[in-house]
């Protein structure tokens, strides 16, 4: 630190408090934000660093845009220094360029619902452009690379909010451009191995939205290209990524023993990279596994395990797409365990914190633990509809914004779970509301 640098630990409790996330991931988070809005950033974990340490003063104008559409919050209220006047005689164009980047609430509105209605828009299309090779042989280098990265991380940016139905499409056409870039371009060894890192974590990406629409066959594909492309390009952050999507799809399938054998197969893969939040997610996964197996000791030892790793905290080294692992998620995470073992009074708890911990985030998965809340208070052995029946209503209110099938068969279990209390009045009118819902929709 310079002997003239004052600390910010406004900008660093942002960070730690309220987006709890270490520098690296905050730094993955600006940049995905940038991508969303058009802008062009390489932010990194020391640039962060230098933001709290003091060393630099004043973020560029365009951080300046980014860390008010993330924070809502002006550089003055992020406690960084006074902006120096600028000289009358300034050109217009530069006083403009120094200006907060605001978007109005109507133009906010007019946008989300052009997103749902089209398909994600030009999601991808901010970073891959229309790049496309104009013929075989195209030399490729960095700028191919930062483009396909920062589609994938555009994409997740949407979908926490969105689901993946908007989404998948636009994926499988970004992922057929890298692929193009990949078969048909020229490039030195180390960029290859680079591009087809970035080509793999383009299709895990692709891969989950595909999960999240019901497409169990099409996900395993993709996250065994991924995989494939892990191994050619020595990447063991994506191998390890791979076999953890792996493990939940096959959970999800209905293949508890392959889904405990993935998710060790991605814990082993992750060991010698630093990062205990991926153990800790892994740990889960396997975790989940035993839990339909209906292997309670297994499942237990797991989920201490998970809660171990996730204790030490991350690291500036954890990938930006752990961003979803918040300890809300750990929470819900467990709540499915203890459903599957048909301990429902606990599950219902751990979804409600679950929730709680979500606050106004990640809509998708906040949705999708609200219907656990619901479903579980309905099936435990002393049903509690005072806590079911406001949780099932809330969902509803998901599901014109978050287009995802995960959340239609969410919804379909509640009104299983809420069928047997049908001859009671708050019970009835949800399933009434509900009918009405999907008939709407046909």
């Amino acid at each position: 630190m310079t002997a003239d640098a004052t600390p910010n630990p406004v900008i660093r409790e942002v960070r730690e408090a309220h987006f709890r996330m270490s520098r690296d991931e905050f730094a993955r988070h600006i940049n995905a934000t940038a991508a969303a809005m058009g802008e062009n950033t390489g932010c990194t974990a020391r640039l962060i660093a230098a933001w709290e340490l003091g060393t630099v003063a004043r973020p560029r104008p365009v951080y300046e845009r980014v860390l008010h559409e993330i924070t809502g919050r002006s550089l003055a209220d992020l406690g960084f220094a006074a902006r120096r006047a600028t000289p009358a005689t300034a050109p217009a164009a530069l006083a403009e360029a120094y200006q907060p980047y605001t978007r109005k609430a109507d133009v906010t509105e007019v946008e989300r619902r052009s997103f749902l209605r089209d398909g994600a828009g030009s999601v991808t299309g901010i970073a891959l452009g229309h790049r496309r090779p104009d013929s075989s042989g195209r030399r490729m280098g960095m700028r191919e690379v930062r483009s396909v990265v920062a589609s994938t991380q555009a994409l997740y940016t949407h979908d926490h909010d969105h689901g993946s139905a908007a989404l998948r499409r636009e994926a499988a056409r970004a992922l057929h451009t890298s692929y193009e870039w990949l078969n048909e371009g020229r490039f030195t060894h180390a960029t290859g191995r680079l591009l087809r890192s970035a080509t793999g974590a383009l299709s895990i990406a692709a891969g989950w939205f595909s999960y999240d629409s019901g497409l169990h066959a099409d996900a395993r594909s993709l996250y065994n290209e991924a995989l494939a492309a892990a191994r050619l390009a020595q990447d063991p952050w994506l191998e390890a990524h791979s076999f953890g999507c792996l493990s939940l799809l096959a959970k999800a399938s209905g293949r508890p023993r392959e889904a405990v054998s993935a998710a060790q197969a991605a814990g082993s893969a992750a060991a010698p990279l630093g990062s205990p939040r991926m153990q800790a997610l892994f740990a889960m996964r396997e975790a989940s596994g035993w839990a339909l197996i209906g292997d309670k000791g297994a499942c237990d030892a797991a989920v201490i395990t998970a809660h171990a790793q996730y204790a030490k905290g991350p690291r500036d080294g954890d990938p930006a797409w752990l961003e979803f692992f918040t300890p809300a998620e750990l929470a819900g995470l467990e709540a499915l365990c203890r459903a599957d073992l048909g301990q429902h009074e606990r599950a219902a708890y751990g979804a409600e914190q679950a929730v709680l911990l979500f606050g106004s985030g990640f809509a998708r998965n906040r949705a999708l633990y609200l219907a656990d809340v619901a479903v579980q208070n309905a099936v435990r052995d002393r049903p509690d509809l005072d806590a079911a029946v406001p949780a099932a209503h809330e969902v509803l209110t998901f599901v014109p914004d978050v287009r995802s099938r995960r959340l239609l068969d969410a919804l379909r279990e509640i009104e299983t779970a809420l069928q047997g209390h049908a001859k009671v009045p708050v019970a009835s009118e949800w399933l009434a509301k509900h009918r009405a819902l999907a008939l709407d929709a046909v």
